[in-house]
């Protein structure tokens, strides 16, 4: 072959293969554009909407994790707040797909302070299993008592620290699940009340929606927002799990013109509350406060904390009897030291405090001693995003249970820990239009409902094992609590139940009467 034909091959080849090249490009690039188009314009994956294209590779990374975490990385149950166990059932139970799992548990059955629920040899057959139990908090005590038979209930997560369409989402959601939802410390917005659901309105130590010029309580204002029939109770914030002794904080960029008229403050400038209620210096202000709440809006009121010095509790169930049992507060929301925040000093989230593990069991055994356990309810609150959590919880006295991270995860949070910068790639807890684009509440709102919807189901799953015929049947004696070296004792002996002081009476109802 002469060197010519063999040039004109070799030119042949090159040009052709230029060509497939220059196809295979335009091939791409119109793949990249389908997949652009067709990620910007989806509802269902916030992180594709809000990255296309480049968003799909967290899922296909997310998928790679499952094989390569058991050698080079964390383990499924290593991650801290939330662990990928945790987080993963969660995003299944939204998206209602197969939460089954195989082979067996990646739990510890081991690790010291952990519970086990003990099956009962007769479980609940399914024709004797039956809805949880209605609670009526305020019953006798306030002019519109709120009956609900809610099991996990969305908790504190104010407009400014959460977005409209997150809000938007979080309501829609519990008002198709049949739960209540917690205002936050942020006021009443319209996106509260679109979704139908009812309502918690919160109090916080700045008394934002409900204060006057001078900050104090207003209460013209109280009955405003009472009058909306969704708000069916007030909860006064006396502090939070993730930062006990200082108020809220919402950077300047989050105070939008529309939050700061729902707020009552300046646009643009920090929101942070006082660490304290200036109103509420002692037991009594603080009953003081309650009996005015209550008498101006004629609902239930309680107040939210996060358990320290103990002493507390005993000065104000002893000055609710000397006042009369009508002063106590309708309900106590009781926060976990490791409650979140979407801002707080590191210091406090991690040094101060009391956990729900130990301080639930403690302060409803105080109720039971003085007499009130049936008067006062207990809400839970603080990393109950789970059935067994949950179940753990009224196992031990709570009436209820609250979350909001569950709730947030539900929404598509992926645990990025952007709260506090206004960059939450997921939608939630930003203010840029941009992010919060990719969170559509008409599709999220499924998901809010179908997680409150599974984490119930699960929790009468736990029950129905255990022998109870409905979640709130759930008892102590149905824990073991595991020891140094793997054994275990049971709850009651841990936390054995009180008897009632002599002085307040010699007998009390059951409260799974």
């Amino acid at each position: 072959m002469e060197m010519s034909e063999l040039h004109r091959l070799a030119q042949g080849i090159i040009e052709g293969g230029a060509l497939l090249l220059a196809f295979l490009v335009v091939i791409a690039g119109l793949t990249v554009l389908v997949m652009y188009l067709v990620d910007i314009t989806q509802t269902e994956q916030t992180i594709r909407r809000n990255y296309p294209v480049v968003g799909r590779f967290r899922y296909f990374f997310e998928h790679l994790g499952e094989f390569f975490r058991q050698y080079f990385f964390a383990l499924d149950r290593e991650e801290l707040p939330f662990n990928r166990a945790e987080r993963s059932w969660v995003y299944r139970a939204a998206k209602q797909v197969d939460s089954t799992v195989a082979f067996g548990s990646t739990r510890p059955l081991t690790q010291e302070g952990d519970i086990i629920f003990l099956n009962s040899p007769f479980p609940t057959l399914e024709e004797d299993t039956v809805e949880p139990r209605p609670v009526t908090i305020g019953a006798e005590h306030s002019k519109q008592p709120y009956t609900t038979s809610s099991i996990l209930n969305i908790s504190g997560m104010s407009y400014g620290a959460i977005s409209r369409p997150a809000i938007t989402a979080l309501a829609a959601g519990a008002g198709e699940a049949g739960i209540w939802m917690n205002t936050g410390e942020g006021g009443l917005s319209p996106y509260h009340l679109q979704g139908g659901c009812d309502i918690v309105f919160q109090i916080g130590t700045a008394k934002y929606g409900v204060r006057d010029a001078a900050g104090n309580l207003d209460d013209d204002k109280l009955r405003e927002v009472a009058a909306h029939e969704q708000v069916r109770m007030f909860e006064i914030k006396m502090s939070q799990g993730a930062k006990p002794g200082k108020g809220g904080i919402l950077p300047g960029g989050k105070v939008t013109p529309e939050i700061a008229k729902i707020r009552g403050i300046p646009e643009h400038s920090d929101s942070i509350s006082p660490n304290g209620h200036m109103d509420v210096r002692s037991v009594d202000d603080l009953l003081d406060m309650i009996e005015r709440v209550r008498g101006v809006t004629g609902k239930p009121v309680g107040f939210k904390m996060v358990v320290g010095q103990l002493d507390f509790f005993d000065e104000l169930f002893t000055n609710i009897h000397h006042r009369g049992i009508a002063s106590a507060p309708d309900f106590i929301t009781i926060d976990s030291a490791d409650g979140g925040t979407g801002a707080a000093p590191e210091e406090l989230i991690d040094y101060v405090g009391m956990p729900l593990n130990e301080s639930l069991p403690i302060v409803v055994d105080m109720l039971q001693e003085f007499g009130l356990r049936e008067r006062i309810k207990v809400i839970a609150s603080g990393k109950m995003i789970s059935p067994g959590k949950v179940a753990w919880a009224l196992a031990c006295g709570a009436d209820f249970c609250t979350s909001a991270r569950g709730f947030m995860f539900a929404l598509g949070c992926i645990q990025a820990l952007q709260c506090n910068k206004n960059t939450c790639p997921t939608g939630i807890a930003t203010h840029d239009k941009e992010l919060q684009r990719g969170l559509v509440p008409e599709e999220k709102r499924k998901r809010v409902a179908a997680y409150a919807k599974a984490v119930a189901r699960g929790v009468g799953v736990i029950a129905h094992s255990c022998g109870a015929p409905e979640p709130r049947g759930l008892e102590r004696r149905h824990m073991r609590v595991i020891e140094g070296g793997g054994l275990s004792h049971n709850m009651t002996e841990r936390f054995p139940t009180r008897s009632i002081r002599s002085e307040y009476g010699q007998a009390t109802s059951d409260r799974h009467s």
